[in-house]
């Protein structure tokens, strides 16, 4: 059945009606699909009484304390079914079955349990309608995640902890899951309600969705405060007693609970023949569910039944040939070879004569030798054509408290100073890893801002990678070319331009969650431009703080200069989505000055996994492989990881579509190739990242200017700071 309210109902209260609808209906599950709502019935008379009971239903729903509804009054309106139903409307129907179904259909695998914690297998899902010969069939993503799951509640965490005098700082910002599972998904305690009086907690007694959460509001401790939850990112808050929530447990409070987070860790690393299993098991569970409402699930979307939607390039990654210095063409692999035989792709202004050496301070924090690591490290920047002049200080911080330890650093870095370096080299003692967590900060981004003020680039080091000389040569193969990139070098680019763009940007706003508060801080937008063959070329921030998500017009106008981009098509990645005006405003701007935009969605989570299929059993997906989602949309495989780390995160990768003069959208298959190939330009590392660099890099530009981390003055330049 379709049907629609009068007057017209809002997104967030429709989606949130068809759920409460779902979840009290017998045999019924309702989505809402603007204008319209979809209603499913479990057996063929479910849906006769439907429409005359509407107004019960309503009733049913204030009665449960759904506060939303309780003063609405709206006109049910059948709406026939004279077309077929999309497949997303499909998808999600099938997927409502599948959430709001009593019992829930999938099983619970618990996979260790110790001292009350337990990790557990548990199914995750979504719609996912997929294109295949050109027409969208419904379709629903199946998978899985360990979660931790502390079987105490946060009563008893609370009352156990030694800092339970301070509730706020105990309890606020920490993320916790409902006992009775009467909302789904993880929660963070945003306030507490201190001293609710009988009247408050009597309200929400009544209005209770089950006996635990009732039971939790009468016990000594709800007398005290209650807790105000938000569930996901709706903005509602619902409170409770504290009896009635788990705490989740964390990197930060697994030891409060008597167990290694290592060890936990461990426990989520899933066994590809285990892996296999569970999706059988799931599979199995969602297939029992769905037949009850006539839906089939057909086999899992394969390249042996469907080999055109599955891509690979035609020359592996790893071969993708790469442009180094004098001309010399190496590939991915190799590119220390590359370096050495070729040297850089292209010096600095400031380094455009070899003979003028990189002026290194060393400042070793941490008491370890470092004679036979400054000596290699010499020889390495030679060996790659750059000749270098050591300065070093040793500053030992064994006796220092944090605060003293940072005031400490402050003076010797400000005493080396005087003669200005080109770069310093810190080595840092292994407990400052953590300390960003701690009030004051790290002595690692302590020294980053007292550097980056003043332009001068720096490289932090570990003293654990330096107890061992056999790791030398490791932590040498990934320091040099990224000390020479910071320094504005480009070691390398690729040796063949990408046709898809003359240029590539990155855009990306950071935000920051407020210590101790709800909410997040203002967010910080920036940009990293990238050439044809994906040589850096510069960067740009926002300099105010952004309120909301949305990159302002202002900002977005700044980033094409109509001098610079004239005539020129650009390919614009957004991290996550693009946000309120920002297509229109990006296109109306193109349009004026005269350039094309190609403008793609770059998201790092909600994505199908990929798999290989070996044997009988699921394997590690390919670095390179992509699944056609759509004409617009794909899913790319960018890493590869050991079964000891896990399953690769894919991307997402949407091209955005629309009828306007200014806006190219070229093919999927395109777009991926380009994407994969930008993912080879980070010249911090040898290891290729997830992303592709225009995207990686705005990322990192806008979380240290969250920081106040920036080039004093720079707002723009073209030095890799960041990598």
């Amino acid at each position: 059945m379709c049907f629609q309210l009068i007057p017209e109902i809002e997104q967030e209260e429709g989606i949130s009606l068809s759920f409460h609808l779902s979840r009290i209906l017998p045999h019924i599950v309702v989505i809402w699909d603007k204008p319209y709502f979809y209603a499913l019935g479990k057996f063929n008379n479910s849906m006769q009484e439907f429409g005359r009971d509407w107004e019960s239903m309503l009733e049913q729903i204030a009665l449960e304390g759904i506060k939303d509804f309780s003063d609405r009054t709206w006109q049910f309106q059948e709406v026939p079914l004279t077309k077929t139903v999309s497949a997303n409307v499909i998808s999600r129907l099938a997927y409502q079955v599948l959430k709001t179904s009593k019992p829930y259909p999938f099983s619970s695998i618990t996979a260790l349990s110790k001292n009350g914690v337990q990790v557990r297998r548990e199914a995750k899902f979504w719609t996912e309608p997929i294109e295949i010969h050109g027409t969208s069939q419904a379709a629903i993503t199946l998978t899985f995640k360990s979660k931790f799951l502390l079987t105490k509640t946060l009563a008893y965490f609370y009352l156990n902890h030694q800092d339970k005098h301070k509730p706020e700082e105990v309890l606020i910002d920490l993320n916790v899951r409902s006992l009775s599972g009467d909302i789904q998904g993880n929660g963070t305690i945003t306030k507490l309600i201190k001293e609710p009086s009988l009247i408050h907690k009597q309200k929400l007694i009544e209005l209770a969705k089950n006996e635990i959460s009732r039971k939790a509001l009468q016990d000594d401790l709800s007398n005290k405060f209650l807790v105000a939850v938000k569930f996901g990112k709706g903005k509602k808050l619902y409170e409770y007693g504290m009896a009635a929530l788990r705490p989740c447990v964390t990197s930060e409070t697994a030891s409060k609970f008597g167990v290694n987070w290592g060890d936990l860790l461990k426990e989520t690393k899933i066994p590809y023949k285990k892996r296999t299993e569970l999706l059988a098991t799931y599979k199995e569970e969602a297939e029992n569910t769905l037949n009850n409402y006539g839906f089939e699930l057909g086999l899992s979307i394969n390249s042996r039944d469907y080999p055109e939607l599955f891509w690979q390039p035609q020359v592996t990654i790893e071969n993708t040939p790469l442009l180094f210095g004098n001309g010399f063409i190496g590939v991915q692999s190799k590119i220390l070879i590359g370096l050495s035989r070729g040297g850089v792709y292209r010096r600095h202004k400031k380094f455009s004569d070899p003979s003028r050496p990189i002026r290194i301070t060393v400042l070793n924090l941490c008491d370890v030798g470092l004679d036979e690591f400054i000596k290699q490290l010499k020889e390495r920047l030679k060996s790659y054509k750059f000749e270098s002049l050591f300065v070093i200080n040793l500053t030992s911080l064994k006796n220092f408290s944090g605060t003293q330890a940072r005031a400490k650093v402050e003076e010797v870095v400000n005493e080396l100073m005087e003669i200005p370096p080109d770069i310093v080299l810190a080595f840092l003692p292994q407990s400052d890893r953590n300390a960003d967590e701690e009030e004051g900060g790290s002595l690692y981004h302590k020294i980053y801002d007292l550097l980056l003020s003043r332009q001068i680039a720096s490289q932090m080091i570990y003293e654990d990678t330096l107890n061992n000389p056999d790791y030398y040569k490791n932590i040498l193969n990934q320091v040099v070319p990224g000390i020479l990139a910071k320094l504005g070098n480009l070691p390398f680019v690729l040796a063949e331009p990408l046709q898809i763009a003359d240029c590539f940007i990155g855009l990306d706003i950071s935000r920051e969650s407020k210590a101790k508060l709800s909410g997040t801080m203002n967010a910080c937008a920036s940009m990293r431009l990238y050439g044809k063959q994906g040589e850096f070329i510069r960067y740009q921030l926002k300099d105010t703080l952004i309120p909301g998500e949305e990159i302002p017009k202002q900002f977005l106008e700044g980033l094409l200069p109509k001098k610079e981009f004239e005539g020129k098509t650009v390919l614009i990645y957004r991290d996550g989505r693009f946000c309120g005006q920002e297509v229109a405003n990006l296109l109306e701007w193109a349009e004026a000055i005269g350039c094309k935009l190609i403008l793609v969605e770059c998201r790092k989570s909600g994505i199908p996994r990929l798999y290989n299929f070996v044997n009988k059993t699921i394997a590690a997906p390919e670095k390179g492989l992509a699944l056609r989602i759509s004409s617009t949309e794909a899913v790319l495989v960018t890493t590869q990881v050991t079964e000891k780390i896990g399953l690769p995160h894919p991307l997402r990768l949407t091209v955005i579509t629309a009828n306007h003069p200014a806006l190219i959208s070229p093919p999927i298959e395109q777009v991926v190739e380009t994407t994969l190939k930008l993912t080879l330009l980070h010249h911090g590392a040898l290891k290729m990242p997830r992303l592709p660099m225009p995207v990686y890099g705005a990322h990192k530009t806008a979380k240290l200017r969250l920081r106040g981390i920036y080039p004093s003055s720079m707002l723009e330049g073209d030095r890799q700071f960041w990598l």
